[in-house]
């Protein structure tokens, strides 16, 4: 593939079309025509502008920063033989992802072919690249971008949060894909489980691993702890959901010298612990209030062993949330009455609210609501408990992944059926999450959501330009606005110059 390069003579600058050949083993620069030259920072052809015919403007500039980013990780040399396919396909699942079928078509419509030297892709270029995943060993493979994460971005990992989400498949072919508890509570398909840890202070994936669907979710985390020795890192904050918590997990991440703060589901051991020694509904006074972002909570610590492992309990109510719960179980029960009137069925879990003949039991609906609003965290950490506070509900920073890995960079529905290409795709979608998260670190100093970023960039055209007289071609990058510059700068400042050639 032919290109353009400058080179200085007797002080100026000129622009010739060269293409790369091998002769005796040696990569050289071949020379095929004069194009023009610079001036004052600006290109002349060697025909008039006005005579140059546009042959194409393709989109530019947000695959220069995303293969900016991937390049610092260095992804095109872990990658292996098809590195620039699966790059193609990354860079597709962080803008514009549809199926591998229309990769091709997106493909023409944007400078890739220039930015990873790909002439053209094919849907079985893409296939083979999907099936090259599987050579890699993915555990060393986030081991080593996770070193250059770090020295290339300063990412600190003093603390991490895990959690596990799930997707959904169409069709039942996948050995991967079982059926299991779907957290957005969709019925009859068939599911992967994927865990994923990321800083606490930026939300930044450090590495993943795909389960079955019908793995629980609190085994997972054992599953990874060799994941998080390999990494060297070590002793830390550990902040993991109700769902991820065990008495194992929690004796584990001690034993390795990790703090924890995890939360605690409200089965009957801690129903009794709150019965007996807190009032929390009682005592809602300013000396236990804690107010984080919109919501308010009440709460007290105190020691609790979970399992083994000593620590301290923070028993948690928030009066708002309790009267959700109430008002939204009272709304249930009266759609209920009137089914029962009308002699139609009704929810099995509300039919402990009534008797046989329908009356309500207004007993079994207080018992009911004894503990709306509370929730609890246990911590080996001794920390105040608005720090405790703060540290487990920032872990939101995972759901915002999980939100980022499903809608913008479409991890679901999985639409292959090999194990090996399920495991491709999700690993496409984690590094596809990884480097819009890095994005969004770079440019929050501007004001602007990585989204916001990538649109602002999307009008970063290269245009195509030929001289019909000589028939010699140009490309030129158009004039770059403020904003644009900002956003290259923040990323990676060399940006600039490759905008200038």
């Amino acid at each position: 593939m032919s290109f353009i390069r400058r080179f200085k003579k007797r002080g100026k600058v000129y622009l010739a079309e060269v293409e790369s050949v091998r002769v005796n083993g040696k990569v050289k620069q071949k020379f095929i025509r004069y194009v023009g030259k610079e001036a004052d920072g600006k290109t002349i052809l060697s025909c008039s502008i006005s005579d140059a015919l546009v042959n194409s403007v393709k989109v530019s500039g947000p695959l220069m920063v995303l293969h900016a980013i991937a390049t610092k990780l260095g992804l095109p040399e872990l990658l292996g033989t098809y590195a620039n396919e699966i790059l193609a396909m990354l860079y597709a699942h962080c803008l514009d992802y549809k199926s591998l079928n229309y990769l091709k078509t997106w493909f023409g419509r944007t400078d890739l072919n220039l930015i990873l030297d790909l002439e053209d892709l094919t849907e079985k270029r893409l296939v083979n690249a999907l099936d090259s995943i599987e050579k890699l060993d993915l555990q060393q493979f986030q081991s080593f971008v996770f070193e250059r994460l770090k020295a290339a971005y300063a990412i600190e990992t003093s603390g991490i949060v895990y959690d596990v989400t799930n997707t959904y498949f169409r069709g039942n072919k996948c050995s991967l894909a079982q059926f299991g508890h779907d957290k957005e509570k969709r019925k009859g398909y068939p599911l992967i489980q994927i865990g994923l840890a990321v800083t606490q202070e930026h939300g930044i994936p450090i590495f993943h691993k795909t389960f079955r669907g019908n793995i629980h979710d609190s085994r997972t985390f054992l599953d990874l702890s060799t994941q998080i020795d390999q990494l060297g890192i070590s002793q830390g904050v550990a902040v993991t959901d109700r769902g991820i918590s065990s008495e194992m997990n929690t004796e584990f991440l001690s034993k390795k010298g990790w703090e924890i703060i995890c939360g605690l589901k409200l089965d009957q051991k801690i129903k009794s612990h709150i019965r007996e020694r807190t009032h929390l509904k009682q005592e809602s006074t300013i000396k236990n209030r804690i107010k984080l972002n919109e919501s308010i909570f009440y709460c007290t610590k105190e020691r609790f062993k979970h399992g083994k492992t000593p620590g301290w309990l923070v028993v948690i109510y928030n009066k708002r949330r309790a009267q959700e719960q109430q008002e939204s179980r009272y709304d249930e029960i009266e759609a209920a009455r009137i089914r029962l009137k009308q002699g139609k069925n009704i929810k099995p879990d509300l039919m402990k609210f009534f008797g046989k003949d329908a009356r309500l039991l207004e007993w079994k609906l207080k018992k009911a609501s004894e503990f709306d609003g509370f929730s609890t965290i246990f911590t080996t950490a001794n920390l105040p408990v608005n720090q405790l506070i703060k540290s487990y509900f920032d872990k939101d920073v995972i759901e915002k992944v999980f939100k980022s890995l499903k809608g913008v960079v479409r991890l679901r529905p999985v639409r292959h059926w090999l194990y090996n290409r399920v495991e491709a795709h999700v690993f496409i979608c984690y590094l596809s999450c990884l480097i819009l998260s890095i994005l969004k670190n770079c440019v929050k100093g501007l004001e602007m959501s990585f989204q916001g970023a990538l649109d602002e960039l999307d009008g970063l055209y290269r245009v195509y330009l030929t001289d019909p007289k000589r028939g010699t071609k140009l490309s030129k990058l158009v004039s770059l606005t403020i904003k644009q510059e900002k956003i290259l700068r923040a990323i990676d400042k060399s940006l600039l110059a490759k905008c200038s050639e």
